[in-house]
């Protein structure tokens, strides 16, 4: 009896609440799968076998719909169906190569090294400008062609740029650097590269590097005002450049006015929409469209995903789509799960770079946006854009594994297959440079709270704040109560 009264007594409000409810270990088993994936997403490894897993699916599938949509291009150029199918090929493996290299590679080496890359691709931006070391095609001198094999340097530049920016601004401290500090020399570097690329020209690219450098001043902090009038100011630029030339300005009318020249320069944007339509829900099967034998341009690459639409239908651009929101999950997952300033920025930076293309790549295959000529990252016919995807993803990777809890299990001894499958070297812990260090030491910090409320001494009359707009006055409460306690004394002796 006197144990029950106990029990009684020491028991909550919460236990009387959920005296009825079954304990865990007796609940439905329906639960089980939803707590086994909550415990799943909580390992350390999980970002990095999610970007790996993600990334490889979207090569996977890009490598079949490339076969898929090239073949009678591929046949009506150079004799066999297997020419560009193969080519995208030989650019994969280099772009795992790349993405192995990327995996392994110390962040401080990558940060250590980020300025002369973007100055070496600048450089290369300069040459592939020079008749006859830049090679012309579709009314731009944008690429080297050494072998049968074309490669773009401005897909080097974006690279190159989105990591110098990040360590820049990582080793500024984002949010504690001034408005000077974050746009200079940021900006002006993106200008001049910017520059080059418009002088190719290339709108496509020009507008990619552009999402890059809006991605790195809003994930730095920069302040809302002048985001905004950054983000105005790089929206006229591309509508001035969208306008300014002959065949890009024909775009923009033929998407204003679909039905204004059909068989023009509106002709590749109406088939892809037939090809969508044919397409239905369920698709004409893998290999079984109408579509690429030659009435609609540019099948394998830029308007893939109208082949995919329909041939998989419906539910495979959907798939497509959900691949997609989940490398963005993965990647901002990454981004918030790291500690290091330089990694996560340039893993949000990365993600929103690869959303970005998707999203103006599916625009204007579906009528949403102008054509620009952006492809479908790691979907596309592409060899420069796969093997740099592929690079960004190997640096999204090692961001993954340099996770606290990543770091400290690895470190730890505790066995991860695929890791040990690739044989990769353990991740060093997070540290900030001796230059972050001393910079934080000498930058002059804001008041602490305690600081701010303490009353001033002397005799003087306290200072006046405002509070959301509202008129506050500090009060000495020891002299609020030393006066009510000698009222209280003075009343007490009468």
């Amino acid at each position: 009896m006197t144990q029950a009264l106990a029990r009684l007594l020491h028991r909550g409000p919460k236990d009387d609440e959920n005296a009825g409810e079954t304990p865990a270990s007796h609940r439905v088993s329906g639960s089980g799968p939803r707590t086994r994936f909550g415990t799943w997403l909580g390992r350390p490894m999980t970002s990095f076998h999610l970007i790996v897993a993600v990334a490889a699916l979207l090569t996977t599938l890009g490598l079949i719909m490339v076969l898929s949509a090239s073949g009678v291009r591929s046949y009506d150029d150079d004799g066999s169906a297997w020419v560009i199918f193969g080519r995208q090929v030989m650019w994969t493996i280099v772009g795992l190569i790349a993405c192995y290299v990327a995996l392994r590679v110390p962040v401080r080496f990558m940060r250590r090294m980020a300025f002369s890359g973007f100055a070496l691709s600048i450089v290369l931006l300069v040459l592939v400008l020079v008749p006859g070391i830049g090679h012309y095609a579709n009314g731009s001198r944008g690429w080297f062609v050494i072998g049968g094999f074309s490669m773009q340097p401005s897909e080097l530049t974006k690279i190159a740029f989105a990591i110098w920016g990040a360590h820049l601004l990582a080793a500024r401290r984002m949010e504690r650097a001034s408005l000077r500090e974050m746009l200079i020399p940021l900006v002006p570097a993106a200008v001049i590269a910017l520059a080059l690329i418009v002088a190719q020209p290339d709108l496509g690219q020009t507008v990619s590097l552009g999402i890059i450098l809006l991605a790195l001043l809003w994930y730095a902090g920069l302040p809302l005002r002048v985001f905004c009038s950054s983000l105005l100011a790089v929206i006229v630029s591309a509508a001035v450049l969208a306008v300014s030339e002959g065949y890009r300005s024909e775009r923009v009318r033929s998407w204003l006015d679909p039905a204004a020249d059909v068989q023009g320069s509106g002709y590749q944007a109406r088939q892809a929409k037939f090809a969508l339509a044919n397409g239905g829900i369920f698709g004409h099967g893998l290999g079984q469209g109408t579509a690429k034998w030659n009435y609609l341009p540019n099948a394998h690459n830029d308007f893939i995903f109208a082949i995919i639409g329909e041939e998989l239908g419906f539910v495979g651009a959907f798939g497509l789509l959900a691949l997609f929101g989940l490398f963005a999950y993965t990647g901002m997952r990454i981004a918030r799960r790291s500690v290091d300033p330089f990694l996560r920025l340039l893993t949000a930076t990365t993600t929103l770079w690869v959303l970005g293309q998707v999203f103006i790549n599916v625009g204007y295959v579906i009528g949403l946006l102008p054509v620009t000529g952006l492809q479908l990252p790691l979907i596309s016919a592409g060899g420069t854009s796969t093997a740099t995807t592929l690079l960004m993803v190997g640096v999204m990777a090692n961001a993954a594994r340099h996770e606290p809890e990543a770091v400290a299990a690895l470190r730890a001894g505790r066995d991860d297959r695929m890791n040990r499958l690739l044989r990769l070297p353990l991740p060093e812990p997070y540290a900030p440079t001796r230059v972050g260090a001393l910079r934080d030491r000498l930058r002059p910090r804001p008041p602490s709270p305690k600081a701010a409320a303490k009353p001033p001494s002397g005799g003087g009359r306290p200072p006046r704040s405002r509070h959301h707009g509202r008129e506050r006055r500090y009060v000495d409460h020891r002299r609020v109560r030393g006066r009510r306690g000698r009222a209280l004394e003075g009343q007490l002796r009468r």
